[in-house]
Formats: C-alpha cells, structure tokens, sequence
C-alpha cells in the first residue's frame, strides 16, 4: 500500500506544470516584501503605459502570485497582462529603493515614487525631507548600471567553502 501511494505521489507531481516548480525553487529572501505581498499592494502594471501610468493601489480581491510573490491589481486586465509577462512588471531589485541598490543599501519605498526607464519599474524612497528619485534622475544610467552590480552581487549566493586538507 505505501509503495503505491508513494508512486502515486511521484506521478503527481511529475504532472504538474514547469510554472509551479519554478515557484517553489525561487528565493525570495532578498525581496522587498511584506508577508509575500510586492509593493506593498499597490498595482505593478499601473505604473506601466498599458496600466495607464499612474501608481495605484491594487485590489485584495484581484491577486496573483508569481514565483512565491503576491502582487494586486486594480482591474482584472491588468491582472492579465501582468500572467502573459510577469518579469516584464516586477519591480527592479526586488522592489527595494533604486537610489541605495548601488550602495547595497535595502532602503524601503514609497510606492508612489517611481520612474519606468526603458521598460523597468524602479521605486523610490520619498519622504517629507529626501526625494531620491529626483537625485536618481540626475544620472540614472550610472545608477543602473551600478544598480544592476550591486543587486547581482547581492541576491547571488556566495561560493561554499573548500574544506581545509585534513593532517
């Protein structure tokens, strides 16, 4: 009897689609999340000229998870767009302020700070006293290019050790 439901659970799980295995093997450690959910629920394809452009708050009834992230929408079309190119609408490393990424600094955001350059979403930290959007914009191919090295050096596990020749 167990070794035909053990079987049967290989067999499952051999069904089921690529999508869900990828969820389960992404590392989300790094992600600028608030119990899974991106941005802090505010609409990813909003920001987007297909979303209308604009930051918007994202509807606890309209959600989809991509990869182990929760994101909301405001309408269903966007919902829809976001399943046919999710990596197209996630925000850039991992949701974290683009102005500190370079300092490998995880500095939270203000959802309504944003810039799309060059079909990426980059988010912001914004405060009554600190805009570093605007200080971003000043040279913003420095501070992607930077940006881009610092989150890869970030999210990429480092090299295990060798173990010392035992004497």
């Amino acid at each position: 009897m167990t070794r035909t439901l053990s079987l049967f659970v290989v067999m499952a799980l051999a069904l089921l689609p690529v999508s869900l295995w990828a969820q389960a093997k992404r590392d989300t450690t790094h992600l600028n999340l608030d119990k899974g959910l991106a941005i802090q629920g505010w609409d990813p394809v909003a920001y987007f000229p297909e979303g209308g452009s604009k930051a918007q708050k994202g509807s606890d009834k309209i959600t989809a998870t991509h990869e182990g992230v929760t994101y909301r929408f405001a309408t269903e079309k966007n919902k829809e767009a976001f399943l046919k190119e999710p990596a197209k609408f996630e925000p850039q490393y991992g949701g974290w302020c683009a102005y500190a990424i370079p300092s490998k600094d995880k500095v939270e955001v203000d959802p309504e700070s944003f810039v799309v350059r060059d079909g990426k979403l980059y988010l912001f930290y914004k405060s009554f006293f600190a805009d570093t959007r605007a200080k971003w914009q000043k040279d913003p191919a420095d501070f992607v290019k930077r940006g881009d090295a610092a989150w890869k050096e970030i999210t990429t596990p480092p090299a295990p050790k060798k173990d010392e020749k035992k004497g």
